[in-house]
């Protein structure tokens, strides 16, 4: 995704702003830039959704290595949410899954199954920044992130493809809480999505990853990402998501969400898309 060329940086047009008393104060900053990260957040997606996609992990001098998978998402009810991911092909790395429990209070529970060990293992928080099976994307990445973790503001306003975004800085209210010190993201305002995420791990200057919507369309009314890709901006390496059929308000039954249904394919496989 590109971003459209604008003549004054983004910072320097804050200051010019603030200067002419056009901008909000940091307060007021703060409550619009969490309105709108709520917004994000509570954007309708169903009471439960199952899709089958395709992810193809991307490096300079190498043929795409493709993997398909089916993911499905349960509203619990009460601020509780389960995802379930599931490989389904090669066969090196088949019926591989992982299962992720966002609870009420913004924590994440999350088990890893491998049919190699037929073992189900729980992740260690510390290990959120460790990569998934070889992708991009870290296991924090593929948690639900709730808006009270993280103090919000607004950077200002920029362009992407034509499409006017808010510009959101999302700093963690406690360092340990995250991989990241920081993520910069682009907001639609209008569809409450986003279209991009600079995520800063080492230091607030520089992004070490980027996440990009590339195509996104309603299913049954919804907003959903189809396309998307998470890039490592030092080695170039990246990780595509492309959905290619999904079902939302499927009555999923809440015990394909347990560790214990995680160890047996079998469970979900009627519920593939």
């Amino acid at each position: 995704m590109v971003i459209k060329r604008i003549s004054v940086p983004l910072r320097r047009r804050q200051a010019l702003a603030l200067a002419a008393g056009t901008l909000l104060p940091l307060g007021a900053q703060a409550d619009d830039a969490l309105a709108l990260v709520k917004a994000v957040h509570e954007r309708p997606a169903g009471r439960d959704v199952a899709t089958l996609s395709r992810m193809e992990l991307v490096e300079k001098g190498r043929a795409p290595r493709v993997r398909t998978l089916a993911t499905y998402r349960l509203d619990k009810g009460g601020g509780e949410t389960a995802h379930l991911l599931r490989f389904l092909a090669p066969e090196d790395i088949a019926g591989t899954g992982l299962l992720s429990v966002a609870k009420a209070d913004g924590s994440t529970d999350q088990w890893l199954y491998l049919p190699e060990l037929d073992r189900v293992r729980r992740i260690a928080g510390d290990r959120k920044g460790g990569r998934f099976v070889g992708s991009e994307l870290y296991y924090e990445d593929l948690q639900e992130r709730k808006p009270a973790l993280d103090q919000h503001r607004l950077l200002g306003a920029e362009t992407l493809e034509g499409i006017d975004c808010q510009v959101v800085e999302s700093m963690p209210v406690e360092a340990t809480n995250s991989v990241y010190r920081k993520r910069v993201s682009w907001i639609d305002p209008k569809a409450a999505m986003v279209l991009r995420v600079d995520h800063f791990e080492r230091d607030d200057t520089r992004p070490g990853k980027r996440w990009l919507l590339g195509q996104r369309r309603q299913i049954q009314g919804y907003w959903t990402v189809t396309d998307s890709r998470m890039v490592d901006l030092a080695s170039g390496r990246e990780t595509r998501l492309v959905v290619e059929k999904a079902l939302y308000d499927r009555r999923l039954p809440a015990r394909l969400f347990t560790p214990q249904s995680l160890a047996d394919e079998r469970l979900e496989a009627e519920f593939r898309p």
